[in-house]
């Protein structure tokens, strides 16, 4: 199984300069673990996970004052649609992350998060399973 069938297409944006309570507030509105930051005037594609935001909490820092920016990963380590889920985990195992942003064509066009590839594993073991049983 490919990225493309497990990534979510629907990919919630944010900018650098929103707070983290709005990326918060997104974030659990669209009931997702990431955003991707777009910021086209500095670092290009970035991402801000429910543990940055965590981890800003736990610095005891504002969350209305606090900047996307400040607590966005730049150094991101991207996926494409062919790849395998074999290779997306490896790319998460190495980098000790749960999300990976999915390029094609140096656009994002989805997410892919530890969930994903383990909803789509499950059934595909089963079925493995019963056939080597049956």
């Amino acid at each position: 199984m490919l990225v493309r069938d497990a990534m979510s297409s629907v990919v919630l944006t944010i900018g650098p300069t929103h707070t983290l309570r709005q990326a918060a507030r997104l974030m659990s509105a669209r009931r997702v673990g990431a955003a991707v930051v777009l910021d086209p005037g500095d670092s290009g594609i970035g991402i801000i996970t429910e543990r940055d935001i965590l981890n800003s909490l736990g610095a005891d820092q504002d969350p209305d004052n606090e900047k996307a920016h400040a607590h966005t990963t730049t150094d991101v380590v991207f996926a494409a649609p062919g790849w395998t889920l074999q290779e997306a985990a490896e790319a998460m195992a190495r980098g000790g992350f749960r999300h990976l942003i999915v390029l094609d064509d140096l656009e994002p066009v989805g997410l892919v998060s530890v969930r994903d590839i383990i909803r789509c594993w499950v059934p595909e073991r089963r079925e493995a399973s019963r056939a080597l049983a049956g």
